[in-house]
């Protein structure tokens, strides 16, 4: 069992004198003018609902993944990535290591592209699910007879509306054009899968594969576009175990499942309250996103 190195959870960054501008479901953010400041809290949700226990440490982990990734792929598109060393911070943030440190990036503030760019290179998920009503996701046909979990032909983008509220729709390549137009909608398909196949490659190398994904871009005020938000980390993405993979089924994998599981059988309504979770369903959660951090990074501590 990895033995969790902090157990002071952060469920929200407040600061002394200073609360977060905005809040998601797990990260925190100060609106700094022309720059962000995100902070990975130890919250975690499960079915759209923030839940009453936290994942003490989970928050560095993601940063620390995504900060790995963005260095990976930053061949391919730049990033909105500033610092994340603490004391390079404005004060009075620059004062609160105990609090920020591994799990805060300071970032270019950007005009967000309003779409989730899914990546799919295996058929899971309501991808899975589209498949089987129309042999086809977003608009995309696909070869007949594939089953759950099949590696498909090629990774395919399968975008979303990118919702502030609810569920996230998806949306065929056409509407993404009429939405950004069309030069930037190719920009955003073509580094979206380009990011996916260099990663993916590589994470099968490690014993995992990224089954999908999705990534989001902003445009900067002199027009780029960059990578922003948080790339590939178990919340955003499936990762399965290779050496487990098996055509035909549903996947273990390197995420919240545990917490899906223990809801599911607690018979919880998905809805509030929000249940918080046994030990053993945190320690066991916390093990499974580190063990996705070293496999990945081949680091064995944060």
């Amino acid at each position: 069992m990895t033995v969790n190195p902090n157990s002071d959870a952060i469920i929200k960054a407040n600061l002394p004198g200073r609360s977060p501008d905005k809040s998601g479901k797990v990260r925190d953010l100060f609106d700094l003018g022309d720059k962000l400041l995100l902070v990975a809290s130890d919250r975690i949700s499960a079915f759209d609902f923030i839940l009453g226990s936290p994942i003490p440490g989970k928050g560095k982990i993601l940063n620390q993944i995504s900060l790995f990734w963005f260095d990976f792929v930053k061949d391919i598109i730049p990033n909105h990535i500033i610092t994340n060393k603490v004391s390079e911070y404005p004060a009075p943030f620059n004062q609160y290591p105990e609090i920020l440190d591994q799990r805060s990036v300071l970032v270019k503030k950007t005009k967000v592209i309003p779409i989730e760019c899914v990546v799919r290179g295996y058929l899971s998920g309501s991808g899975w699910k589209d498949y089987q009503k129309t042999d086809s996701i977003c608009g995309i046909k696909l070869p007949a007879g594939l089953k759950e979990s099949s590696k498909l032909p090629e990774p395919i983008f399968t975008p979303t509306t990118k919702a502030e509220a609810g569920h996230d729709l998806s949306i065929t390549f056409d509407e993404v054009v009429k939405a950004v137009g069309q030069k930037t909608a190719d920009t955003i398909k073509e580094k979206t899968i380009a990011i996916y196949k260099k990663c993916a490659d590589y994470a099968l190398t490690k014993g995992i594969i990224i089954a999908d994904t999705k990534f989001e871009f902003g445009s900067t005020s002199d027009g780029n576009i960059i990578l922003i938000d948080e790339v590939l980390t178990p919340d955003s993405s499936r990762f399965w175990p290779l050496d487990q993979y098996k055509e035909g089924q549903g996947q273990p994998s390197y995420d919240k499942q545990f917490v899906r599981d223990y809801l599911e059988a607690i018979q919880w309504p998905k809805e509030p309250p929000a249940p918080n979770l046994p030990d053993d369903i945190i320690d066991k959660t916390y093990n499974k996103y580190f063990e996705a951090y070293r496999k990945l990074t081949g680091k064995n501590s944060l």
